[in-house]
């Protein structure tokens, strides 16, 4: 089995996102790819977390001692890391593809780390964004601008792939890392 890290908001969101999230989660199991994630039992978090293991999935949360308390810890394999820094690495290093989906600061610092790294020759697993309403598309179009005027040392569709349904996330994880 293949894993896959999702970066998410452990917020509470609206439902457009909301069933984005479970509906990848449902595809992510039926096409028997693993679940990475924070390991947070909040918001899209839990939602995913919860949706992946109802349909028979396979969860690997990564926290940081700091958090560790103050969560219901219900993967099925859940790894305290001591700081950021190491949670990031472990994250990496349990997966084979990122997705991205909606998110605030930490999920826009997790993939610019990743971004950077894979910029440099350190990993080339695909970076997928979920760009459920369009939510990603300021990005999006920062990137394409930083693309079109050389700033970015490969083309942008080499470094990351915006998906606009969580189908579309399924075909490219089945194209790059394969089943």
């Amino acid at each position: 089995m293949k894993n896959v890290c999702v970066f998410l908001s452990a917020s509470d969101v609206d439902k457009k996102y909301i069933d984005a999230t479970k509906e990848l989660g449902k595809l992510l199991v039926q096409k028997k790819y693993g679940f990475v994630y924070g390991g947070s039992d909040k918001g899209l978090m839990k939602i995913m977390s919860s949706t992946v293991q109802e349909a028979g999935g396979t969860v690997i949360g990564v926290t940081m001692e700091m958090l560790k308390e103050s969560r219901k810890l219900d993967a099925d394999e859940m790894i305290i890391a001591k700081d950021l820094p190491e949670r990031k690495r472990i994250l990496n290093e349990k997966s084979e593809a990122i997705i991205v989906l909606v998110g605030g600061i930490g999920t826009l610092d997790e993939v610019t780390e990743l971004l950077e790294l894979k910029k440099h020759g350190v990993h080339a697993k695909p970076i997928i964004f979920l760009n459920t309403d369009h939510f990603y598309e300021g990005l999006k179009v920062q990137l394409m601008k930083m693309d079109s005027e050389g700033f970015l040392p490969k083309k942008l569709e080499e470094m990351v792939i915006f998906a606009e349904k969580p189908s579309q996330v399924i075909e490219v994880l089945e194209k790059t890392i394969g089943n």
